[in-house]
């Protein structure tokens, strides 16, 4: 199984034959356009989260997954093609970042990495940095989604193990700072995203994360389902279960679509 990690230093290496994406983004806060533009790597290209990489809120949650149009129509627009391997990254620990990397598996693509450390490790590497926008040439990717396993909200109760990957007061219900209901859903475990690095924001590596997600009984010996607000930033535990060797599939609604239905259990 190839990681769906490449460290700075690989990239390094790799940079003149892969296609870069900047998926800079703060939920809940503006593009990060204007970061990019202040400093991105050589040679990539801003992705907008909210624009390119979903569809408006509503049915579905606060983040739906894009129509298979749009999202093609986006990766074409940033360069992206069927054979040239693509690395993401952001500013936000891989949240964002992941959720790319997501849509491009999900969609068919099969060379699709997250930069490790993200742009703070990229910069104390000292990497290079360019500055201004870049018009790429016109990708070819053709979007086939199904790719990827997802998990819809009628079968979500059904999942033998079900992650929860929210900070741990969100996950309690405790507060709620985005979603008009707090609380979980019945029978989830938490393994908050954070957990899944380490202090210099790498992610921790396979056999740390097996001991991680194994103590909130999560194995792999049953199917895996994660889920998080909106659908985005559960990738990330995604993520770091496939470097752990443990296949998991997402509920793209995540809570924000859960609470749709007034009818369906919170715990």
């Amino acid at each position: 199984m190839t990681s769906p990690l490449i460290s700075v230093t690989e990239l390094h290496e790799r940079l003149p034959e892969v296609t870069l994406l900047d998926v800079r983004y703060r939920l809940g806060g503006l593009g990060g356009r204007a970061e990019y533009e202040k400093g991105h790597l050589p040679g990539a290209v801003y992705v907008d989260l909210d624009a390119d990489l979903a569809a408006p809120p509503g049915d579905g949650g606060r983040h739906p997954l894009p129509a298979t149009e749009d999202f093609e129509a986006a990766m074409r627009r940033a360069g992206v093609r069927d054979d040239r391997p693509v690395v993401v990254y952001d500013d936000w620990s891989g949240l964002a970042a992941g959720r790319a990397w997501w849509l491009l598996r999900y969609h068919g693509h099969r060379d699709v990495r997250v930069l490790d450390g993200a742009w703070p490790a990229w910069v104390a590497a000292g990497g290079a940095v360019h500055t201004g926008g870049l018009l790429p040439g016109r990708g070819d990717f053709t979007a086939r989604p199904g790719q990827l396993p997802v998990v819809e909200a009628d079968d979500v109760l059904g999942v033998p193990v079900l992650v929860d990957a929210r900070a741990p007061e969100r996950y309690r219900g405790e507060t709620e700072p985005v979603d008009p209901v707090a609380g979980h859903i019945p029978g989830a475990v938490n393994v908050p995203t954070t957990t899944n690095l380490r202090a210099d924001g790498r992610f921790r590596d396979a056999a740390e994360l097996r001991a991680l997600y194994a103590a909130a009984g999560v194995s792999g010996a049953t199917p895996v389902a994660v889920y998080c607000g909106s659908g985005v930033t559960a990738v990330h535990d995604i993520i770091a279960l496939e470097v752990a060797g443990i296949p998991a599939t997402l509920y793209p609604g995540s809570w924000s679509d859960w609470i749709t239905d007034p009818d369906r259990p919170v715990a």
